[in-house]
């Protein structure tokens, strides 16, 4: 049997990519991590908005406190800009320098110990008897794409596929200050956002304000955020006729973990696995979590002490169950109307504390 070059090859350096790479150089395991970018921090599609617990619970809390700007309450927007404030107790969201916490992030693997490629793309790979031939790596024991939602891992290995998306845009204006910058401020509505919102945040550099919709390939339809802008930017405290120093864009996973996820030796995480809410879009902790089990797993496993990661890797995944069920009341029945009417009433802000918080805030 021949030697393994590396235990763990990963392709994509974003969060699920570092966690499981990190998690598996941390244990002992020689890895490989493949970015297809030279400069990690370029042509993001990812908002950077982090949640307590990936902040908690994640190296991302240790990134240089520049890059991050905590954010305490959100305020909700309806169709007709009326608005509540919400919050829960000691919870919060980090607004980042998105573009420099992907390269803190990045430059965090080799100092675990783990070998990073910049500037290398993932072309195929070759199933042998124990592990995958890849060119211009050698032989790798496990494989593991965690290189976004039109995944090449998942192409190449017969991996599932992201089928359903999100495409959003994201506009950023630096040295912007909001009148009302501790908020995260996010609006509903179908004429603009169908399938999602729009929002609006101060982050350690300036302002950023977004817009997602359902995507539909049949019927691309491109998010008009300069409308969205016009609609909402006096409500927020932005000027008319910005012009964004930085555009991101791009589709965001909404369908839940694809199928198959993993299959002999090979294995997806982040985006590629679809391991994003199909209702906040929220990724960042759930990737990173899933990320980490897998490296974990693969450590454990070499050691005789757990099931192999791709058996990991599925059991990790989070269902998001009622998540999908929201999603698919939300692309049917999403209406202006019952929004604007029952803003402020009980059971609307119970389950948006439910969306935000993942439990019961305080009135603001």
């Amino acid at each position: 049997m021949a030697a393994h070059d590396f235990d763990l090859l990963v392709v994509g350096a974003s969060f699920g990519g570092a966690a499981c790479a990190i998690a598996a150089a941390d244990a002992g395991l020689r890895v490989c991590v493949l970015e297809r970018k030279h400069d990690p921090g370029e042509r993001l599609h990812t908002t950077g908005i982090v949640v307590r617990e990936a902040a908690e619970e994640t190296l991302l809390g240790q990134a240089p406190p520049e890059c991050l700007r905590r954010v305490e309450r959100v305020r909700l927007y309806s169709p007709a800009l009326r608005d509540i404030a919400l919050a829960a107790p000691g919870y919060y969201f980090l607004t980042t320098d998105t573009p420099a916490l992907m390269r803190w992030l990045a430059a965090q693997i080799p100092r675990h110990g783990a070998q990073l490629r910049l500037g290398t793309s993932f072309t195929s790979a070759q199933r042998v008897s124990d592990g995958w031939e890849v060119p211009g790596v050698g032989r790798v024991r496990w494989l593991v794409g965690a290189d976004g939602a039109r995944s090449r891992v998942a192409e190449r290995t017969g991996l599932g596929r992201v089928g359903d998306f999100l495409y959003g845009i994201e506009h950023e204006y630096a040295g912007l200050t909001l009148p009302e910058p501790d908020a995260l401020h996010c609006f509903v509505s179908r004429r603009f956002a169908p399938g999602y919102i729009g929002w609006v945040a101060q982050n350690p550099t300036g302002v950023q304000a977004g817009l997602a919709l359902r995507h539909d390939p049949a019927n691309a339809r491109v998010p008009d955020i300069d409308g969205f802008l016009a609609h909402v930017g006096a409500r927020v405290g932005m000027p008319p006729g910005l012009r964004a120093d930085t555009i991101r864009a791009g589709l965001i996973p909404c369908g839940g973990p694809v199928r198959p996820l993993s299959r002999a030796g090979a294995i997806l995480t982040g985006d590629a696995a679809g391991i994003v809410s199909p209702v906040t879009a929220g990724g960042i902790h759930s990737a990173w979590a899933h990320g980490w089990a897998i490296g974990a797993a693969a450590a454990a496993h070499l050691h005789g002490r757990g099931p192999a990661p791709d058996i990991v890797a599925r059991t990790a995944a989070p269902r998001f169950r009622s998540k999908r069920m929201l999603r698919w009341a939300f692309d049917r029945l999403q209406m202006d109307w019952p929004f604007d009417l029952l803003l402020h009433s009980a059971p609307l802000r119970w389950a948006a504390e439910q969306v935000y918080f993942h439990r019961r805030g305080v009135r603001g």
